[in-house]
């Protein structure tokens, strides 16, 4: 391909679709890739033939498990201008939600997208969360306006209610369930009426009499509030001066990319209705990789010494690996969204956060598993890089003379686990590769072997996370194992301050081993993690002794101190010691340090920390009080009741160790008519009935 910038950087948009499972986001894409003429035959979920969709397991399961990026072209009408977008369709299940945490982490805007009926379901709060989290603009599109118990309205309030945003309509639906025939265009006041049977050809019409009035109300709200965002445009409307449409959209623009206004669309992408016009907002609101200005980052060798790089082909090359995929035909494919500079084939780039070089290979433009090389690449593209040996997810790619080293990314913990074995003694070595493999793509996947019963243990988000991970083992890798029955990943922590002192003398008849430390342990807040400090004064301990003791107790933390399980925020402060000026060593005081925490943690009265999961249930009200019983038979606290368009919805805090087989459970109190959903929300002491039981 040419080495040539086909687009200007202002007329390139870097998007993903976000949603609670179900919601209709890959359906989106699907129809997106259509109706730009990226596909000729329209690819269905339900059929397993969705192009973003190519596992077997997506294929199987009708769900989306990896992130698929694509590009696509689309001229907007209102500007004739041709637009580039590079589109990455995400997960909707929680076991998969590090796909949106690392896609969200390099896109510059969202399309969140709602079920008409179900409006802001727990996923959606998740990914939206995540959004606000690395400032991520979003349009909004309420799918499925065709379904029974579509509400458009309610939609909205649950928006401004549970995920305080400012969601304001520039859309109305004409009709809802089987009666969707259209949307009308706020700003435009113009209806889109769709044909009865493709939906994917419409025709511009006035809008109707009876929707007149909604249309004018959501028009003013619009008005009313662009202009408080600029002094001449609040003259204008305080003199009764209707806003031009270039005003308005201009005004939309600026507030969607300052975070203070998600504006609303609305559709039925499974019968190609509004698919057109989401990919004109797209265009028209959502940033260029221009307008979110300078990545920050530092210089590697001095933290303290902040570096920015613009969007501009002609600064030097910077980028951050994404994504990390194991691909059959041409091994490990690294996913890189570039913020400066330009990237060519046969160029070696400079990994920051390894301290390596790496030779480019080849680039690739992706669309789902199919792939387009190309020579070079520019600011603001999103490529998969092939020849990136040293690179994993979250590692920055820079140019060597001009080190910069961005921000880390951070994904959660696991929360399940489960043994696995090969069935036959030749499978072992491929197993071990298989999973190297696998934990390399996924940063949420962790696979150890168990000090204690020498078992090789696999750790994921949930059972369908371990579920689809073995799956891809058998079918990926040809290796067959036998896996054991899913446990749940524990932690340990303190509960008080304590005060240890450790003395390691080795004498063997030639140099011997001599450490001494007087340590402290004491409790940190959730979700600190652990912080280790020196306070030792007058150089009785050299730093690099200091830095062996933090490091003896960071192994040593990872066994835990009564179940086995990693102990997890708490402070190691190192208080005071002595050396011997023979037998001193780093491993002496690494041993030492290890055995202090040992001995010392046990002092801080030490205790076992639980997974606990953010349960909500919807189900029909004759139900209620079998499940509700049963929740709380299984530890789980009610933390709400609502109603939910007819519907009754449950939501609780239950442990994960309690809702294995809640599933089969709910099913059978509700005669089939209960669902449920569940993620990890934090980690909570287990009461001392269950941490007996635990310990043994």
């Amino acid at each position: 391909m040419s080495a040539q910038r086909l687009y200007p950087l202002q007329n390139v948009r870097n998007i993903g679709i976000m949603a609670h499972i179900d919601a209709g986001k890959t359906t989106t894409s699907e129809r997106i890739l259509f109706f730009s003429g990226k596909t000729r035959k329209i690819g269905e979920v339900h059929d397993g033939t969705a192009v973003m969709d190519s596992m077997a397991q997506e294929q199987e399961r009708g769900i989306t498990i990896m992130s698929a990026a694509t590009t696509v072209h689309w001229l907007n009408p209102y500007n004739q201008v041709d637009y580039r977008i590079n589109i990455i369709d995400t997960p909707g299940h929680v076991d998969f939600t590090v796909e949106v945490e690392r896609s969200l982490r390099v896109l510059d805007g969202a399309v969140a997208v709602f079920c008409a009926k179900g409006g802001v379901e727990p996923q959606s709060e998740t990914v939206w969360h995540q959004a606000t989290k690395y400032n991520v603009p979003r349009i909004a599109f309420i799918n499925k306006m065709d379904i029974f118990g579509a509400n458009f309205g309610n939609c909205i309030s649950m928006m401004r209610s549970r995920l305080k945003t400012n969601a304001m309509p520039i859309q109305v639906p004409i009709g809802k369930e089987d009666n969707f025939t259209g949307v009308i265009d706020i700003i435009e006041r113009k209806a889109y009426v769709f044909d009865d049977i493709t939906g994917s050809t419409f025709e511009t019409e006035s809008v109707p009499m009876e929707y007149q009035s909604i249309v004018k109300k959501y028009r003013d709200e619009l008005e009313e509030f662009i202009a408080g965002q600029d002094d001449a445009l609040a003259d204008m409307f305080l003199e009764g001066i209707p806003l031009s449409v270039q005003q308005i959209k201009e005004g939309i623009r600026k507030a969607t990319l300052e975070l203070s206004l998600t504006p609303v669309l609305c559709g039925s992408a499974y019968k190609n209705k509004g698919i057109q016009m989401l990919l004109d907002a797209v265009c028209d609101y959502l940033p260029s990789p221009s307008d979110i200005g300078a990545v920050t980052g530092f210089l590697p060798d001095h933290p303290e010494k902040t570096v920015k790089r613009q969007a501009d082909d002609e600064q030097p090359f910077c980028g951050i690996a994404f994504k990390i995929v194991s691909d059959p035909y041409v091994g490990k494919l690294a996913y890189v969204r570039v913020y400066s500079g330009t990237l060519q084939v046969g160029t070696t780039v400079y990994n920051a956060s390894k301290d390596k070089r790496e030779r480019v290979a080849k680039i690739l433009q992706m669309h789902s598993n199919q792939r387009q090389e190309i020579d070079k690449t520019f600011a603001g593209e999103i490529v998969a890089v092939v020849g990136l040996r040293e690179t994993t997810t979250g590692d920055t790619l820079c140019a060597e003379k001009s080190p910069i080293l961005l921000e880390k990314m951070t994904f959660p913990e696991p929360v399940i686990k489960v043994a696995i074995e090969p069935k036959t003694k030749q499978g072992g070595e491929r197993m071990m590769d298989a999973l190297a493999r696998l934990s390399e793509e996924d940063p949420t996947f962790k696979t150890y072997t168990d000090n204690e019963t020498s078992q090789v243990i696999i750790a994921g988000m949930g059972e369908l996370h371990l579920e689809i991970i073995v799956d891809r083992l058998l079918r990926e890798f040809k290796v067959e194992a036998n896996i054991g029955k899913p446990q749940v990943s524990y932690r340990e922590t303190v509960t008080t301050k304590a005060i240890g002192e450790e003395r390691y003398i080795r004498q063997s008849g030639g140099k011997g081993m001599y450490a001494h430390i007087v340590l402290q342990i004491e409790p940190l807040d959730k979700g600190k993690g652990f912080l280790f400090v020196d306070n030792t004064v007058g150089g009785v301990i050299p730093r690099e002794y200091a830095n062996a003791v933090r490091q003896g107790i960071i192994e040593s933390a990872k066994g835990g101190v009564i179940a086995g399980y990693e102990m997890v925020d708490f402070k190691a402060t190192l208080l005071d010691g002595s050396t011997h000026p023979v037998d001193s060593s780093e491993l002496a005081f690494k041993i030492c340090g290890a055995l202090a925490f040992r001995n010392t943690a046990m002092k801080a009265i030490p205790t076992i920390l639980e997974p606990l999961m953010k349960v909500e249930i919807t189900l029909p009200e004759e139900y209620m009080g079998d499940v509700l019983g049963n929740l709380t038979s299984r530890r789980g606290a009610i933390t709400g009741i609502e109603i939910r368009n007819g519907i009754q919805v449950i939501n609780a805090l239950a442990p994960l160790s309690e809702m294995f087989g809640y599933a089969t459970d709910l099913r059978s109190q509700t005669q089939g008519r209960g669902n449920y959903t569940m993620q990890f929300d934090t980690f909570c002491e287990v009461p001392p009935q269950v941490k007996k039981r635990i310990i043994g």
